[in-house]
Order: C-alpha cells, then structure tokens, then sequence
C-alpha cells in the first residue's frame, strides 16, 4: 500500500466477530515450537492422497476425506483454521497456497495433482534466521511464512502488490499495529501490521490468487485473527522474490 494518511477512521469490532478470533485461536492454531515429522516428505508408510479413486473436494465439501485433507495440510503448516471436516474459506485459501508453493494450477481444488503433491510436497524453508518469530512475504510464490528460529510454522495465502503499485522488497520490523479495522485511502485493512511507512501485513476480505492490492500483503481476514497473537511490534519482516 502506497504511504497513506495519518488519519484513521476506527471501528468498534462487534463483539461475535472478537468471539469467533477468540474461538479460533482456541480451537488449535498456537503456533508450534518446533516441526512435526510429518511436515517433511513422506517416505514409507506414506500418506495415500494420490490413490486411485478419491473424490474431489472443494469449498463445500464435507466428511472424513475433508478432515484428513485438513490434517495433513496442518501438519504441512498450512493456515487451515482447524480440523473439523468443513472445507470452508480457510481451507480453500489453505489449499491455495500449497498449490502456489507447489507450482500447481491455483484453483482451490482438490484433485490428482494436488493429492500427488500432498504425498510428496515441496516443503519451505525461510531465508532468514532470528531468535523468535519472523514473518517473510514471497512475491513470487504468492504467500506469507511465519518463521521461528529458522523453521516456517506457518504458511499463509497471500496477495501482493499489483505491478502499477506493487509491494516494496527489503528488510523490515513491525513499526505499528492496530488492532482493528483502518480505513485507509485506498481501502478497509484489518488488524494492519505496519512494516514500510504505509505498507503493512493486514487481512483483507477479498485475497485473490494472484497480486492485486495497492502494495501491501494481504491476508484472509480470519488468517490475520490467527497470527495477530503471535506477532508484534518490533517483529522482523522480509520481503523478497
């Protein structure tokens, strides 16, 4: 986002809306401190996502085969918002951005390639290394990385800067926050973590699969509820292709 006005319009968040953060966080995204054995390749005993006949599934679809999607991109670090069956927004945009680090079509769905690529996937690692947490936006994959202590925890879809005004790269802490929504001149941010004058990490309502916002990184909304815990000010932030 191009360098805004000091001036902000502040909203009050409704209270369900601050509930369901709450629940969210709750319900099993605290960060972990280290990463589990299943977020490599699977070797062995391998997971069988590619095994012949299993059903496609997309933003709607509901059951076991849903669940297990979910764990296993969980386990992969991808931002799912929990395990419960439901293949709802933040398991699309889950997908999402494993197809975008996996090189694969980015449409959300499910299908042979991605669960051959869930079998043996492509795993992150973080350019850079600090003590605590870190937060690194790939403009060429199209996602955020929350890392600690050289480890990626946690993979968010993301969209950036468009090439009219696109994302500054460099090295960066989070100068700000606010928590709430920002009415900014070019548009609503959610819970912005500020980085570069005007350009911050912030969830936003709409996060295509491509770079489409006025330079910052945006991320789904609930996505941002999940990460606003974890960091803050003084928070390291990268940004590379």
């Amino acid at each position: 986002m191009r360098p805004v006005s000091p001036h902000a319009i502040r909203h009050r968040r409704p209270a369900a809306h601050a509930a369901l953060g709450t629940a969210l966080l709750v319900a099993g995204l605290a960060v972990p401190a280290a990463p589990a054995a299943a977020a490599g390749p699977t070797t062995g005993a391998a997971v069988t996502f590619a095994a012949a006949g299993q059903p496609m599934l997309r933003q709607g679809s509901r059951g076991a085969a849903v669940s297990a999607l979910q764990a296993r991109l969980t386990a992969l670090r991808y931002d799912v918002g929990g395990i419960d069956g439901i293949f709802g927004p933040s398991t699309h945009h889950a997908v999402v951005a494993f197809q975008k680090v996996n090189g694969l079509v980015r449409d959300g769905i499910v299908g042979p390639r991605t669960r051959a690529a869930l079998d043996r996937p492509v795993v992150p690692k973080p350019r850079y290394t600090h003590p605590g947490y870190s937060v690194e936006a790939d403009l060429t994959h199209q996602v955020l990385y929350l890392a600690n202590r050289g480890t990626v925890v946690r993979i968010l879809d993301a969209s950036t800067g468009k090439a009219s005004t696109p994302t500054p790269t460099g090295d960066w802490t989070v100068g700000r926050r606010i928590d709430d929504w920002r009415q900014s001149d070019l548009g609503l941010l959610w819970r912005p973590n500020y980085f570069h004058r005007g350009y911050a990490v912030h969830g936003a309502t709409s996060v295509p699969t491509y770079p489409a916002s006025h330079g910052c990184v945006r991320v789904p909304v609930r996505a941002m509820d999940r990460l606003w815990t974890t960091i803050r000010v003084g928070t390291p932030v990268h940004v590379y292709r």
